[in-house]
């Protein structure tokens, strides 16, 4: 999976749409092979970064879990420590 999409479930506050859609452009960007479409693409892209952010949005809406909601804070201090450990900074 591309490193660039994160977990999206489970927040306090919940992803917001802009979140959910720069996924979307990740994940289409990855299928697609190529960061900026031809003019021949681009409508067929922006539809499916459209349509796959609408899916996603459901998907995050419906999922249910036991867990408590992450904080988005002490996630990215993490996510910084795990960097630093693979990166050796």
């Amino acid at each position: 999976m591309c490193r660039n999409i994160r977990p999206l479930n489970n927040f306090e506050p919940p992803a917001t749409r802009s979140e959910v859609t720069a996924a979307a452009l990740q994940y289409v960007r990855k299928v697609s092979g190529t960061t900026k479409p031809s003019q021949a693409n681009q409508e067929v892209f922006d539809q499916a970064v459209a349509e796959i952010a609408a899916i996603t949005q459901h998907l995050l809406e419906h999922l249910v879990t036991p867990a408590p909601p992450k904080n988005r804070e002490v996630e990215a201090e993490k996510a910084r420590a795990r960097a630093a450990i693979r990166y050796g900074r």
